[in-house]
């Protein structure tokens, strides 16, 4: 039954993932007032099906100096680690149920960051390593941050298990007394994730594209269905820890597609941010705010436990 769910897990979530895309497209053609390329069959919908047929279909090239095979494998080992994460996917019946999932979690985000490393190196292209580079150093140091305000909402839980989250939100959301760790937690993710404002290692205006310049046809797409399986997994796990988590509720999907929207939105309205604010905003204002709150929760459970 595990693995017949898992299964079933992924594959939806590749279709969530096109159709994503075919969200995103809409939302920036509205925000920048133009059309986009989503008009294929009835409101779009087989437009998402179109781009993954021509990703695949396209010719694979290779730079001839490249390490080939860590070229080759790079894109389908940060896939693997995508797929691994929705192992944590919190479901209740006949499924295997993580006591450690926020440990867990926390070690696959840190392994993410070789294989775009390894991918912008082996490539054997400047600007390539310059974008493997950038994102190795952003997503470590939000890393810290990021780890400080989830030990922070583990507190409250007791534990590592991310279905707890339900049981102790049952009459309050903890985002009601952790608003400002909300949005700290939101610009991790975006950061973590590489998107907008945050996409140093994508710079399109220096780096051509980044860390994924050389790849094409199935390389390319892995890497992006990495990326956007990241996304849905980051915004799902917000929703989880500070939205609810009432999983048998409608109500936790729409809150889920919401912070979805929200990475989107994100990218339509903000420019991209300089590289030294970037680990300015982490060093300076994220970690001192999460020490400041691991400190204070801790206190309060102290006294009051």
């Amino acid at each position: 039954m595990f693995l017949v769910s898992y299964f079933l897990t992924i594959i939806l979530i590749l279709v969530g993932v096109a159709f994503t895309t075919l969200l995103e497209r809409k939302v920036l053609g509205y925000i920048q007032l133009r059309k986009g390329p989503n008009k294929v069959g009835f409101m779009g919908l087989l437009q998402p099906f179109s781009d993954g047929l021509k990703l695949f279909f396209k010719e694979q090239t290779f730079p001839s100096l490249s390490n080939f095979i860590v070229y080759y494998i790079s894109p389908v080992f940060l896939l693997t680690l995508s797929f691994t994460l929705w192992v944590l996917f919190p479901y209740f019946i006949n499924v295997y149920n993580f006591n450690f999932g926020a440990l867990f979690f926390l070690c696959c985000t840190g392994m993410g960051v070789y294989g775009i490393l390894l991918s912008g190196w082996s490539s054997n292209s400047n600007y390539a390593l310059l974008g493997g580079l950038r994102s190795v150093a952003q997503t470590i140091s939000y890393e810290v941050s990021m780890a400080l305000i989830l030990v922070c909402m583990l507190i409250f839980i007791f534990g590592f298990n991310l279905v707890d989250f339900m049981f102790y939100q049952s009459y309050i959301w903890f985002i009601f007394f952790s608003f400002p760790l909300f949005f700290c937690w939101i610009s991790s993710c975006l950061a973590e994730t590489n998107r907008s404002p945050f996409d140093f290692a994508e710079g399109e205006s220096e780096l051509v594209s980044g860390f994924n310049v050389e790849y094409s046809s199935g390389g390319f797409a892995f890497i992006f269905l990495a990326e956007y399986m990241n996304i849905i997994f980051m915004s799902l796990l917000s929703c989880i820890i500070f939205l609810g988590c009432d999983l048998y509720s409608i109500k936790f999907f729409i809150k889920w597609t919401f912070l979805i929207f929200l990475f989107i939105w994100v990218r339509g309205t903000f420019p991209r941010y300089r590289y030294d604010k970037l680990m300015y905003l982490t060093w300076k204002v994220f970690l001192p705010i999460s020490l400041y709150y691991l400190l204070f929760f801790s206190g309060v459970m102290v006294l009051f436990i």
